[in-house]
């Protein structure tokens, strides 16, 4: 057994993410006799994944102390890691986020973390994520936030600007690039290893090779894509094939960031596909509540890697990320400073260390320079709630093709997010 703690973790009422970090905290025995604290303001989405973690975590033999809130300070008292993967209304205002651009012409690929859908997701957000640093400032000013939350990049870069809580964000967009990799090459996941780094979401490979051997595994991959099934990715193999480098994640969240990124064919989120998996998985949970075996995957760790991140920090293991959303501060030479980026890094009882593979190419550098532009102005419009940088924020977005568009969807999603915008700091 390691030391123990107290991880807070906001949002988890939420089944798919629940379930997700449950997997990670509950299939090992690294945290032995810490406590994890379950907080979400929906009473009957808490209870029901507070059973759930009490099941995996008798099954997982893991051997930790489950509580549950829905008072996020109680939660605080005491934390050495707040895990954060909350959102305002997810699917409500996201649909608006998508289709009121789409009214007045502007193509987003997602509507989530680029274009319009991305600035007013940041409006509603931040708001509540100071709320949240603001208290721990108070209950636990050493602890780390660690998010999960969408706007990843330009949550950390608020806080990173305006907050002094230490905060991180994971996102397992780099073990989607290396399963594509995997997938056209033929190679096995377990032999394979990516080096990436960049925007969250807009990541790319520098080096991918095998694990065992260090064989660079790029030109097997030149090799096989031009032969490989056409439907696969076909955006991601585009900007692949004019780059040299394998982008991450996916067409759809890479094409967020991109003027021609529905050229892949990806324009809006499948939310009747999204809502159908969500009543099935409350089946299998609920089944497994009353009694039915636990599915063997949900034995092993998904990847989201909370349960690295505390053991390193509280255990002093000197773990590797293979990426974290970090501030940058020169991590990444030629990309600003003052912006969050996606790099590999340590982390141990001293925090998260970024890991530095030198610059961007220069091409890749300059596409990354005009969404660190609309990043760091969204997140000035949103911590001073200025509808003003907003819409500089928009039409600094190359999203965005038309100014008068950008009035007018500005105008209809302000005051459909009137309720949740207002000064951070």
């Amino acid at each position: 057994m390691g030391n123990v703690t107290k991880i807070a973790f906001l949002g988890a009422g939420s089944m798919s993410f629940g379930l997700s970090t449950f997997r990670d905290m509950f299939s090992s025995d690294a945290l032995a006799g810490s406590t994890l604290v379950l907080v979400d303001h929906n009473p009957d989405a808490l209870a029901r994944m507070k059973a759930l973690a009490e099941r995996m975590n008798a099954e997982g033999k893991a051997g930790m102390i489950i509580e549950s809130t829905s008072d996020r300070r109680a939660a605080f008292d005491g934390a050495s890691v707040v895990t954060n993967s909350v959102a305002i209304d997810r699917m409500r205002l996201w649909k608006h986020d998508f289709e009121i651009p789409r009214k007045y012409g502007i193509r987003q690929t997602l509507g989530e973390n680029g274009g319009p859908g991305g600035l007013f997701f940041t409006m509603r957000t931040l708001p509540l994520i100071f709320d949240i640093t603001r208290d721990m400032e108070e209950l636990c000013p050493n602890a780390l936030f660690l998010n999960f939350s969408n706007p990843e990049s330009r949550i950390v870069l608020a806080l990173g600007k305006y907050s002094p809580i230490k905060s991180m964000g994971l996102c397992h967009g780099i073990f989607m690039a290396r399963g594509a990799l995997c997938h056209i090459t033929g190679q096995s996941w377990h032999d394979t290893e990516c080096w990436g780094i960049g925007l969250n979401h807009f990541q790319w490979m520098l080096q991918f090779r095998n694990r065992r051997t260090g064989e660079d595994l790029y030109p097997l991959l030149r090799a096989r894509e031009p032969g490989f099934d056409p439907a696969f990715q076909p955006f991601s193999r585009k900007m692949f094939n004019v780059y040299g480098l394998w982008p991450s994640c996916s067409d759809d969240h890479m094409g967020e960031y991109l003027a021609f990124g529905w050229e892949g064919g990806e324009e809006g989120h499948d939310y009747d596909a999204d809502a159908r998996e969500r009543v099935e998985l409350q089946q299998t949970i609920e089944g497994v509540l009353k009694g039915g075996p636990l599915p063997d995957e949900w034995k092993q760790s998904v990847g989201e890697r909370t349960n690295v991140v505390v053991d390193g920090l509280i255990n002093n293991r000197h773990h590797y990320l293979e990426s974290a959303v970090l501030m940058n501060n020169g991590t990444i030479p030629n990309l600003p400073p003052d912006l969050a980026v996606e790099v590999p890094a340590m982390v141990d009882a001293a925090g998260v260390h970024p890991v530095s593979l030198g610059p961007l190419p220069d091409p890749i550098a300059k596409l990354a320079l005009v969404q660190a532009g609309v990043q760091q102005l969204s997140v000035e419009a949103a911590v001073h709630a200025s509808k003003e940088l907003a819409l500089q924020a928009l039409l600094a977005d190359p999203v965005v093709n038309s100014s008068d568009a950008a009035v007018k969807l500005l105008d209809e999603l302000w005051e459909i997010n009137r309720p949740y915008i207002r000064k951070c700091v």
